[in-house]
This record gives structure tokens, C-alpha cells and sequence, in this order.
């Protein structure tokens, strides 16, 4: 029996075996890249559609929305600015503490209502957060398309919407049943009522110049990328998962319908 160890042979055996495992690894990557794209084209039917209007929206806020925030930016102190912002999410916090109630939440539900009952009056209608500096009662995150998702509705298909931006049927549908549960639009003349909403839009997309102008360089499809961030924000939002702690993308993340 001849038992020499032939170098050669071992050297072709093991080539063989390293293509063989290549060979499979590339197709369990390209399988699970498939179920992803497929994922993504079963969650965006309407993409041809949806471009269009994502080139509108990007085109209104190119020429119009960010010069003015950058204006606003440049004008209005980092307080003032901050202080507005407080100021609007003090006004939402009703209709999340609502949303807390529906979602059989009362936990956080009444964490909103002693955020909004103390802000509001020690806070001076909203312009501090005395309940977290002060109590360490964070804000709650909750709306009606969120509601719906945990009653079991489906967020699809992905949709966007002139100058509103990403959404769903879903969170469309549960954005507008939001705006009717506000209690301030019935006593607010409609003059200052779109003035100030003017101004909060303004104010929050001078907030973001900086992670958009990020964003949109370094996403190599930026449209991809806003869907992407809105549907795993949307999906994180109804499942109470943790969202980033800081960055470009919980800033992103600020900007999307029913946050």
C-alpha cells in the first residue's frame, strides 16, 4: 500500500472544497437578497407612483421649505427654537395619551397626562420640560396609525403623499382621526391655526438641515432609503422597540407623519 502524501492532490481537493463553500455561501446571500428585495417590492406596489411624487416633495423643499428654515436658522436662537418645538409636542400630547388608552396602555397614558398637566402650566404652556428634567417623565410616542397596527391592520402598501411626505393607508387614514381628536384647531381661528403649523413645520425642517443634507449624500438612493427608515420606524413604533439613541437617523425619523 503506497501511503505518500501527495501535496498536489490535497491542494486540488481543498480548492475544490473552497469553491463548494463559496459556491453555497453566495447562494444563501443571493437567496436572502431576494427575500429582502421581494420584501420591499410586496411593501412598495406603487413605487412608479410613489417616485413621482417623492421628486415633487423633494423639488418644493429644494426651492422653498429649506431656504427658509436655513433663513429661520440663521435668524431664531437655538432657545427659541427649542422652546416652539416643546411647545408643539405639548399640544399632541392629548391625543398620544388617547392613543395610550386605546392601545390598553393606561401606564403611559397617564404619563402623558402628568407631562401635559405639568408642562403646561409649571413648563408655561409647553415652552420647558420640566416633567423629564425635573420628574424623568420621557415623552410617549403613540398615535392612531399606531393604534391600528396594534389592533392588527397591516401596514401596506408604502405611499407617499404630496408635501405630507411617507405614509401607508394606514397611517394616513390614522393621521387624519388624530387631527379630528385635537381639541385646539375647534377654537383657534383658522388664520393662526395655519400660521402657527406653518411655523412648526419651519421650525422642524431647520432642525434637520444638517442629517438630510447628510442623508442625501451618502444614500446611494435616497427615495430607497427614506422608505426603508419610515417602515422600520413605523413597524418599531408598534412592536415598543428601543429607536436610536441620538443621529441622523432618530432625527429623520422626527419628520415622518404621526411621530
Amino acid at each position: 500500500m503506497n501511503l505518500r502524501f501527495d501535496f498536489r492532490q490535497a491542494l486540488r481537493a481543498a480548492g475544490r472544497l473552497v469553491c463548494l463553500l463559496s459556491l453555497a455561501l453566495a447562494g444563501m446571500a443571493s437567496s436572502a437578497g431576494a427575500e429582502e428585495a421581494q420584501q420591499a417590492v410586496d411593501s412598495d406596489p406603487f413605487e412608479g407612483f410613489n417616485r413621482k411624487i417623492f421628486w415633487f416633495n423633494e423639488t418644493v423643499d429644494e426651492y422653498l421649505l429649506e431656504p427658509v428654515a436655513k433663513g429661520w436658522d440663521w435668524a431664531t436662537p437655538e432657545l427659541v427654537r427649542d422652546s416652539l418645538e416643546r411647545f408643539f409636542e405639548n399640544l399632541k400630547v392629548p391625543v398620544v395619551t388617547v392613543n395610550s388608552l386605546l392601545q390598553g396602555k393606561p401606564t403611559d397614558a397617564g404619563v402623558g397626562l402628568a407631562r401635559f398637566l405639568f408642562n403646561s402650566t409649571v413648563g408655561f404652556a409647553g415652552f420647558f420640560d420640566p416633567a423629564q428634567s425635573e420628574l424623568g417623565l420621557k415623552p410617549v410616542r403613540e398615535d392612531f396609525g399606531q393604534t391600528l397596527g396594534v389592533w392588527g391592520i397591516e401596514n401596506a402598501p408604502y405611499l407617499v403623499l404630496p408635501l405630507l411626505g411617507p405614509s401607508t393607508p394606514r397611517d394616513a387614514i390614522g393621521s387624519g382621526i388624530d387631527g379630528f381628536m385635537a381639541v385646539y384647531p375647534y377654537f383657534v381661528p383658522a388664520v393662526y391655526l395655519y400660521g402657527a403649523q406653518g411655523l412648526d413645520v419651519v421650525n422642524s425642517r431647520a432642525r434637520l438641515l444638517v442629517p438630510i443634507a447628510d442623508s442625501r449624500k451618502a444614500a446611494l438612493d435616497y427615495y430607497v432609503f427614506v422608505r426603508n427608515a419610515y417602515l422600520q420606524y413605523r413597524r418599531a413604533l408598534v412592536n415598543d422597540q428601543e429607536l436610536p439613541a441620538g443621529g441622523a437617523d432618530e432625527d429623520l425619523y422626527q419628520i415622518i407623519p404621526g411621530n
